[in-house]
């Protein structure tokens, strides 16, 4: 057994990695290379499918992709398949890079702020802290969601007796609009729509512009296409499909345009849709009619869920190829990278469902609970030949293995980390593209417990052919070792890392469209025209039994970890199986307050998706609209339901039945 798979402090006490021999393998495939892998026993590389969920570090995760690839695959989907692939693909093209321009100096800086998709209260509440300061400034705040949070309504500051006793709580949004769920696309062309003709009114009465023309002239491309196209689209179709008034979407156009810099926050309400990648788009051109993105208090902002999620893919975490500096990984570690495209989330899936897959590695996560298709997935998952997973803790993903079915305990990202060259550090990227440094201070819960960079180098020497560029013992016993490699990979982001890494608040990873420099096709920022604002089923277009679902978190919920079963914000006790309705439908449908429901998926592939035992709530969202928690029902997702573009899951409108159950 390789050294590298005991414990480095235990020599005496040689720790096992569930006996990952690489002699048990069955017989390799692969050809070509100049260091090849060529150990007997191997399963083919593109059978084989390495995951991460974001939580691993920076160092880890490249570690990680290092050793996918030398294996010879790109099967690297991650967890922003599930979540914010859509931004990739839409930012990359219209500014130029992949992620969000927003700096926490912005926020200090901005007079409005737009919130799309997104609960602060539940999913950020870290954030409420920046709010409830730029509401004591005068910001204005226009929230766009299909239920009334209170988070996003007022907040109460549970740092300050006072405030909590005393003081009344402060208003969060300015302007609050519940739209339809999917309605979101309408709404965005609504607010483009309305600009643009109060910016042709004013031309016609040589009053001041309200459009930024100097910007969109030195900077932008497409714009009299998206113009024309706007001033076409019939304001009749827009309130109907955004479930919004035409008077509501022209009152938050008019703040918008009397605010001198603007922002715009979203989350998975607008990413995961079938029209994710169109509505995202229709948000970056509502930031360039007015010059939002390049300067000081503007930009766009994709609010994230964990810690590194963002990083990982700036270290090589992608199944796409083109995103990877794959000739400078073969320049440093003289090896042939692989350069056909991986399978993201949704193509593993299927490839599982299809019995293409023997091996599943998932680096944290907790996948099988978290992708579409549950009643699929789970009985395919058991006959994978093999499951891997890195974990700090269990969670319901290893009650569901494959026939061979390994559990890496690991350390935590708080516990400390002792290597032969002594204590370790880490680091992350945030949702604000800054890096930084950490260290873990707690003890750790067994002195037999390895890091997730260990376990990584140790398998993958393990089971790679020797290449001596590739130091994967060196790594392991010294993490800043990695932070060297990385700053070769990718010098421009990382170089002089071990100092940077420590400045107060890190350092900011360089985003050149936070300086107007776009690296676009164009060199421009490109205004895309989408080709329509139709999410389907919309409720009003289809049988009125047919509802659109979207599914949601608590505010005791981290991702698919579940810490109880109360919802203080929406005043839900005791379970999380229920179904928010609108009580004028709940009265249509002849459903009380309490009673048992079955749902029922209407999609046309000819698998029938059904859960009951779900509970009838009223509570305050559109009509022909319906929520439930995730990840309960993400059996009722199709696989095949999700954003064109991105592959992301369209979880957040699912066509679905309601269907009384007899008391």
């Amino acid at each position: 057994m390789p050294e590298l798979l005991t414990h480095p402090k235990t020599p005496e006490m040689p720790r096992q990695v569930a006996g990952f021999k690489s002699e048990s393998w069955p017989a390799s495939s692969r050809n070509g290379g100049r260091h090849q892998i060529g150990i007997p026993g191997r399963l083919p590389s593109e059978s084989a499918v390495f995951y991460t969920s974001g939580r691993a570090s920076l160092g880890t995760s490249y570690l990680y992709s290092l050793f996918a690839r030398a294996y010879g695959t790109n099967n690297l989907p991650d967890s922003s398949n599930m979540c914010h692939e859509a931004t990739s693909v839409v930012l990359t093209k219209s500014i130029g890079v992949p992620v969000g321009t927003v700096t926490l100096e912005d926020c200090e800086h901005t007079d409005l702020i737009f919130f799309f998709g997104q609960n602060t209260g539940t999913n950020s509440p870290r954030m409420l802290h920046q709010l409830e300061d730029a509401r004591r400034r005068g910001v204005q705040i226009i929230t766009f969601n299909p239920l009334r949070e209170r988070s996003l309504e007022r907040f109460e500051n549970p740092k300050s007796p006072a405030e909590m006793l005393i003081k009344p709580a402060t208003l969060i949004s300015t302007q609050y609009h519940q739209l339809m769920i999917g309605g979101d696309a309408a709404a965005l062309m609504g607010l483009c729509k309305a600009v643009i003709e109060m910016d042709d009114n004013a031309q016609a009465m040589g009053s001041a512009r309200v459009i930024d023309h100097e910007f969109i002239e030195d900077h932008c491309a497409g714009f009299d296409k998206f113009a024309a196209a706007a001033r076409e689209y019939d304001w009749d179709d827009i309130v109907r499909r955004s479930g919004l008034s035409r008077t509501a979407i022209e009152a938050a156009a008019v703040v918008y345009t009397r605010a001198p810099r603007a922002m715009a926050c979203y989350g998975m309400g607008l990413t995961q849709h079938k029209n994710g990648v169109e509505t995202i788009q229709l948000l970056v051109n509502l930031l360039l009619l007015r010059g939002n993105i390049g300067r000081r208090g503007t930009g766009i902002c994709p609010v994230r869920g964990h810690s590194n999620v963002q990083g990982q893919r700036t270290v090589g975490i992608s199944e796409k190829p083109e995103l990877v500096p794959l000739d400078r990984l073969e320049a440093q570690y003289r090896f042939a990278a692989p350069r056909k495209k991986g399978l993201n989330i949704i193509e593993a899936c299927e490839a599982l469902v299809n019995g293409k897959l023997q091996a599943v590695f998932q680096l944290g996560g907790n996948l099988v609970r978290s992708v579409p298709d549950r009643a699929r997935i789970e009985p395919a998952w058991r006959e994978l030949p093999l499951s891997v997973s890195i974990a700090t803790k269990l969670n319901r993903n290893h009650l569901i293995h494959g026939k061979i079915g390994y559990i890496l305990p690991c350390l935590g990202r708080s516990e400390e980390d002792i290597q032969p060259s002594g204590p370790q550090a880490v680091s992350v990227e945030d949702s604000i593209a800054c890096i930084h440094g950490s260290r873990g201070r707690r003890p750790p819960a067994s002195p037999n417990l390895l890091s997730e960079t260990r376990i990584i180098a140790g398998l993958a020497k393990a089971t790679l052919a020797p290449n001596p560029l590739m130091d994967w013992a060196g790594w392991a016993d010294d993490y800043s070792r990695i932070r060297t490699a990385l700053g070769e990979t990718y010098p421009e982001i990382f170089h002089d890392m071990e100092r940077r890494m420590w400045l107060p608040g890190g350092f900011p990873r360089p985003i050149k469209a936070r300086e107007r420099i776009w690296q676009t096709e164009s060199q421009r920022a490109n205004f895309i025209t989408p080709e329509g604002l139709k999410e389907d089923p919309h409720p009003q277009d289809s049988h009125r039994d047919v509802f659109r679902m979207m599914t949601l978190r608590s505010n005791d919920q981290f991702n698919t970890t579940i810490y109880g079963y109360n919802d203080r914000f929406r005043g839900i006790k005791g379970t999380r199986m229920v179904v928010l309705l609108n009580r004028d439908d709940m009265i249509r449908l002849g459903i009380d307050e309490g009673d048992m429901l079955m749902l029922e998926t209407v999609w046309d592939d000819g698998i029938e998706r059904k859960m009951s035992g779900f509970r009838a709530t009223g509570y305050d969202i559109p009509p022909g609209c319906c929520a439930t928690y995730y990840p309960e029902a993400n059996a009722l997702m199709p696989l095949s339901h999700y954003a064109a573009g991105s592959f992301t899951p369209a979880a957040k409108s699912i066509p679905i039945r309601v269907i009384k159950l007899s008391n």
